[in-house]
This record gives structure tokens, C-alpha cells and sequence, in this order.
């Protein structure tokens, strides 16, 4: 993709989160990663009429773990928090998700994109209007929801008690202030309570290990009890699994997080294949995917901050709702849940 494409999309972005004449549109960025993606939202921002400026850190810090997350290079620096806490809105380049500074800047109002995967894969999953009418739906109905339970045909049988945290929804682009969305993104989610999830989860060949950005091989068992992993058992991806969280020497790091299913039609499963050097995001909002996650969830308002963190999408399951069917076999069950063209 030229700049001049990048351009484009990144028009389209910005105007669906409103961005318009009299506002101030921060860029954020990491040593030399994606100076094309800020010069992109720097020329969208000022064809809309905002005002706006590049902040750009030093390269990532070294932390434990292929992909610790929360410590955002921005804990020493306040002047730099306080720079970005004045814009309306902050494009965050850098992935400042889980770190005390994010939650700082949209405390102030400041709403954040975060914007990391490859620049074709935004395009082909452009947020839509039509898109976050249907994940506000699911958000709606999750949000209403005391209990989550989740099965499969592998043997996974897992609940989730609700009600403890917020219910978030991720579309794309975010209009509101003091909103965090990440692009691109179609999924709702929400959290169990601390203590509050118990069962068996079975990954299947095919389901996704994130950060490792690999598709499971062999199957794996997870126990679950109050809240935290008890026995991985399995052959090398468990091995694998198990010694990644171990690795943190944080027993926070076994903790499940978030939990929701993905709702874009146009996310392809083999995403991993076409585009190695993202973050997954396509695999997350994969429709009828139920993802559940491990580690910090800081996030929702959690006491969890543990820099041990997993996303797991799985196919096939089926996810209820105080027993009310929401996902069937990896299928949405709820009609205005679905493109207009499958109800």
C-alpha cells in the first residue's frame, strides 16, 4: 500500500471518530516503527480541520516475556502523559493497552485508537456504522447477563460468574471521549469475577495462541478453578503454554481476564498466514469466535496488572448467556447480531 492509500484510509478512520475542526489529534509512536502510519494520521487530522503533533518515544523497553504488556516507556516521563492528556484524541502507535498511562489519558477525556496491524488488513477491515450497531447489540445483552457459560465439542465446559466488571465493546474507531478502541476490532467482552470461573477449557487444533501467533497443534486441557488456571496438560503446545507463563515468575500470570466472542464476517481464519507481522486482531474479531484471555485485567478496573497475557481464540464453541444461546457451534444465534444479509 502507497502513502497515498494510507492516506486514505486513515481519512476514512478519522472521520468516523469524528474527528472535526477545533479538536487536537495526537500520534504516538516507538523508535522507528510505522512513521508512515503518523504521517497518515497527521495529514487526515489537518484535512478534517484538527490540529495535531507527533510524540515519539525510544524504542520498546526490554521487559521479561516475548510480549509483556502494560509497561508503556511512558512511567518516567509525565511531561509526555500530560502532552497527550490534552488532546481529544490520542492514534497510539506504540500499544500503550494495559499500562497505568493509558488509563491516565483517557481518565482526562482523551479518546484513543490504537492502530498496529498491517495496513492492508485496515483496509479490508474498514469499521462500518452497520458493524457497531451489531456489537453494541451484543454489548447490550451481555451487559444485562449474570452468568456465562461456554462449551465445545473438544469437552470445554467452563462458567464465568458476571456482573463484577463493565461490559467493553471494540468496533474499529471511537468517537467518544475518553474511549479506548483498537483498529480493527469486532468483539464484545467482558470479565469474570476474580473468583468467579470454573471448568474445563479444551483448545482444539486450529484454535489460536496470541501472543505466540500460532495456530494449537495438539489438544490442551486447561482446569480452571476460582478464577485461576490450575493443570495445562497436553503435549508441546501445552509445554509451550505453560512455559511462557512461568517464565514471568508472576503467579497473577494463571488469572483469567476477559472474556466475549468476535463479530466481523469478513475476518478470515488463516489471517495469521497472510499477515505474520500483526498482533491477531483479525483472528479476535472472527465471527463466532469465542476468545477467553489470561493475565491482567487492569483493563476493566481489575487488580490484576500482571504482565503475563494470552489471548485465545477458539472455533466451533458455543457460548449462553443466564442459558439464552448466543453463539452455536461457532455461529451467532441472535438475529440483530448478524450482517442483514444472513437474518
Amino acid at each position: 500500500m502507497n502513502q497515498n492509500q494510507l492516506n486514505d484510509i486513515c481519512l476514512r478512520q478519522l472521520s468516523l471518530s469524528a474527528v472535526h475542526e477545533g479538536e487536537t489529534v495526537a500520534v504516538l509512536s516507538r523508535g522507528n516503527e510505522r512513521p508512515d502510519y503518523a504521517d497518515a494520521f497527521m495529514y487526515a487530522a489537518q484535512r478534517l480541520g484538527a490540529a495535531t503533533y507527533h510524540l515519539r518515544l525510544p524504542d520498546a523497553p526490554t521487559a521479561s516475556g516475548a510480549w509483556a504488556v502494560g509497561d508503556s516507556g511512558l512511567a518516567d516521563n509525565p511531561l509526555a502523559v500530560d502532552a497527550l492528556k490534552q488532546a481529544d484524541m490520542l492514534v497510539d502507535l506504540a500499544f500503550l493497552l494495559f499500562s497505568k498511562e493509558q488509563f491516565a489519558i483517557q481518565d482526562a477525556g482523551t479518546r484513543i485508537l490504537t492502530c498496529v496491524e498491517p495496513a492492508p488488513l485496515l483496509a479490508r477491515l474498514m469499521p462500518t456504522e452497520e458493524l457497531r450497531e451489531r456489537v453494541e447489540v451484543g454489548e447490550e445483552i451481555l451487559a444485562k447477563a449474570s452468568t456465562m457459560r461456554i462449551t465445545s465439542p473438544a469437552g470445554t465446559d467452563v462458567t464465568y460468574r458476571l456482573g463484577v466488571y463493565p461490559t467493553m465493546s471494540e468496533y474499529g474507531y471511537t468517537d467518544k471521549p475518553g474511549r479506548w478502541d483498537h483498529w480493527p476490532a469486532a468483539f464484545v467482552f467482558t470479565g469474570g469475577a476474580d473468583d468467579g470461573v470454573d471448568g474445563r477449557i479444551v483448545l482444539s487444533p486450529g484454535d489460536v495462541l496470541l501472543p505466540f501467533n500460532t495456530y494449537v497443534q495438539t489438544p490442551v486441557t486447561l482446569t480452571v478453578e476460582q478464577g485461576f488456571i490450575t493443570d495445562i496438560r497436553g503435549g508441546l503446545d501445552a509445554d509451550l503454554l505453560s512455559s511462557y507463563i512461568a517464565s514471568f515468575d508472576d503467579p497473577r500470570g494463571y488469572g483469567m481476564s476477559h472474556v466475549g466472542w468476535g463479530l466481523d464476517e469478513r475476518a478470515q481464519w488463516h489471517g495469521l498466514t497472510q499477515f505474520p507481522g500483526g498482533m491477531g486482531m483479525e483472528l479476535r474479531s472472527f465471527y463466532g469466535n469465542v476468545m477467553f484471555s489470561i493475565g491482567p485485567n487492569n483493563e476493566l478496573g481489575g487488580p490484576n496488572d500482571t504482565p503475563c497475557h494470552f489471548d485465545i481464540p477458539m472455533r466451533g464453541c458455543s457460548l449462553y448467556l443466564d442459558d439464552e444461546q448466543i453463539v452455536v457451534d461457532g455461529d451467532i444465534a441472535v438475529p440483530d447480531m448478524r450482517p442483514r444479509a444472513r437474518r
